[in-house]
């Protein structure tokens, strides 16, 4: 099947996708119909794999992703792949899991290429950090609970827990924290620090997915939740009031929406 974008005669093109969170509908019509346009794909670890079988069969399919720390290709190494297959054969689409724009590095890429002529394009993505509580009932803003709320990477650039995480710990924001589970303990002791031991707080692994694990409890007791139910990454911390206005959500509607 020939690509509109082909038809229009355009080369060297980067449209940057997210794919959402995890729930394969949980993508957007407009992210759809770049997959299926799209000459090559360089798809990331976080997503749903599903999501390739929008492609045509003739996409050139490439895995970019990191798993527990491996990387299948360095960032530089794959803005150099997004421009060389631009270049050979037109329209590259990079998925990636919740929003690009979110910690994902899709302005980066966009910058990158940019030096080289090829058009650039974005899809957002529904992102990790709203919908992943979202599914599990908890409001990252409610009244009387939260009037605003923290989106944090719990890993910087060096390595190292953001100094926004002591920031946030000192204010009434709901704290959603990305990235963070190396850094958990740090996380526990900087809210301790402010008094927040009995600050309420959850971890949800897989978020969205099938094999979503959920963990509930304090500062004070979540490092043990951790380890009795064995979360790990690619996980999800929100820390603040409103987990424990965490609504209750019929199971019989999830899995309606999830068959469709």
């Amino acid at each position: 099947m020939e690509r509109p974008i082909s038809s229009l005669g355009v080369r060297g093109i980067l449209t940057v996708v997210g794919a959402g969170p995890g729930d394969e509908d949980l993508i957007t019509l407009k992210a759809i119909k770049a997959i299926k346009s799209a000459n090559v794909i360089l798809y990331d670890a976080l997503i749903n794999e599903s999501l390739l079988n929008y492609a045509t069969d003739d996409t050139e399919l490439i895995f970019v992703g990191k798993r527990k720390g491996c990387y299948a290709f360095q960032q530089e190494q794959i803005n150099e792949l997004i421009v060389a297959k631009a270049k050979e054969k037109g329209h590259v689409v990079r998925l990636k899991g919740g929003d690009p724009f979110v910690f994902g590095r899709g302005a980066e890429e966009i910058d990158y290429v940019r030096q080289f002529g090829l058009q650039t394009f974005v899809v957002p993505g529904i992102s990790s950090a709203i919908a992943v509580p979202a599914y599990q009932g908890i409001p990252l803003t409610k009244r009387g609970a939260s009037e605003s709320f923290w989106v944090i990477t719990g890993t910087t650039k060096q390595h190292q827990l953001s100094n926004d995480v002591a920031l946030a710990a000192k204010s009434t924001a709901t704290v959603v924290i990305l990235m963070g589970m190396g850094k958990l303990a740090e996380i526990v002791q900087t809210f301790s620090k402010e008094n927040k031991q009995d600050t309420a707080i959850a971890i949800i692994q897989n978020g969205t997915r099938d094999n979503e694990n959920v963990g509930i409890g304090t500062i004070s007791t979540i490092e043990k939740i951790v380890s009795e139910k064995q979360l790990a990454n690619p996980a999800i911390i929100i820390i603040g009031d409103v987990v424990k206005e965490r609504a209750v959500l019929s199971s019989i509607y999830s899995e309606v929406t999830r068959s469709e």
